[in-house]
């Protein structure tokens, strides 16, 4: 079978890896395309880590297959498998230089001289550290010592790069920096990558495709926009950004939420079901007025509880007025168009907050 036979890049079939009782990951299927970026989600224990341990082979599964490529690498030892590994530390020998560190998989290899010298000047041009081929990792700044580890990773030309929390080391303002930049090589490359994080926003700026995880079950796969705006459980919608959760109940095609006075109603693209379920509401698709008539229709009184000013919007948190939400907290993010905002607000500040039909996503209470 060669190459353009093969679907996927990566295949993990009913994959589960057992430590004593505890599944650290339970029956897990996933196909992941040829040049993706994939992120694995999660919370601290939720199995991710372990996932990618047994992409690379550094864990054998309890059961299950994993097939790259089409061929299952299940007996296969990390040395023999087609993939890099891109660890938190970098692991980079803090003894060699920088072209030391990224030539040294190359002649574990035994490639030509020639040939090494080519690769190791080609994936330094790549990221860029052309000019610190000759400094020790010492002398490089985080930001560097990261491209030098990528570039070691990249240099083999693997089928697979498994990224291990690869903004951990980093402080946030160069994080951000390098998420979109680290995307773009990996990307201009063309190799398919998985990466695991817990920074839900590292996961979205970086990629394609995201999978969240919970105690070692995929809970929902798609692309970050789909996870964000259409989450399919409570779980989902809560590790994704920050929203509103209100209890509410379909009967007959008929939606009634009592945290909520007045009627709620919901967009044509939310799903249709009967029973317990939740309205969910982003804090940005919230609109907040210092003064407005109530309308029948998807809108709630309150007071402003507290409020937080971070640059770009504010934080107002409002306590509601009425109904059996009386008391309950509601998140808005107001943006902060200009410089001398028209409208401000005050604690205690009575309000009216309101918001569109499409806003509102319907989640099944018996659903995590």
């Amino acid at each position: 079978m060669n190459d353009a036979e093969v679907q996927y890049a990566v295949e993990v079939v009913n994959l589960s890896k057992h430590f004593d009782d505890v599944a650290a990951v339970d029956q897990v299927d996933l196909k992941i395309n040829k040049g993706e970026i994939f992120a694995l989600l999660g919370g601290s224990g939720c199995g991710k880590t372990t996932l990618l341990r047994m992409l690379a082979g550094f864990e054998k599964p309890s059961l299950g297959d994993i097939k790259i490529n089409g061929v299952s690498v299940l007996n296969s030892p990390p040395y023999q498998r087609p993939v890099n590994m891109m660890f938190q530390s970098y692991a980079l020998f803090p003894h060699m230089t920088v072209e030391q560190n990224i030539a040294f998989g190359l002649k574990q290899d035994k490639l030509p001289a020639a040939q090494i010298v080519a690769r190791v000047t080609e994936v330094l041009g790549l990221v860029q550290m052309e000019k610190f081929r000759s400094r020790k990792p010492a002398q490089l700044s985080g930001g560097q010592q990261q491209r030098v580890a990528l570039a070691r990773s990249l240099a083999k030309k693997p089928a697979l790069l498994l990224l291990d929390e690869p903004m951990g080391a980093l402080d946030k303002k160069l994080r951000m920096q390098m998420q979109l930049e680290l995307a773009n090589i990996i990307e201009s490359v063309g190799v398919t990558c998985v990466m695991v994080t817990h920074d839900q926003e590292e996961a979205m700026t970086m990629a394609d495709r995201i999978a969240i995880m919970d105690q070692g079950r995929i809970m929902q796969v798609g692309q970050p926009r789909e996870i964000y705006e259409f989450p399919n459980s409570k779980l989902t919608a809560e590790f994704i950004g920050s929203i509103n959760l209100f209890k509410a109940v379909v009967t007959g095609g008929e939606l009634t939420c009592a945290e909520l006075p007045g009627q709620v109603v919901a967009g044509e693209a939310n799903a249709v079901f009967e029973g317990p379920c939740y309205v969910a509401l982003r804090p940005e698709k919230i609109r907040l007025d210092a003064a407005r008539n109530l309308d029948a229709t998807n809108c709630a009184a309150g007071k402003v509880n507290d409020i937080a000013y971070l640059g770009s919007h504010n934080v107002i948190h409002v306590r509601l007025d009425a109904g059996a939400g009386q008391g309950k907290i509601v998140q808005v993010h107001v943006s902060n168009f200009a410089r001398h905002a028209t409208q401000t607000f005050d604690f205690e500040q009575p309000v009216v907050l309101s918001w569109d039909r499409d806003a509102v996503v319907l989640i099944k209470a018996d659903q995590p």
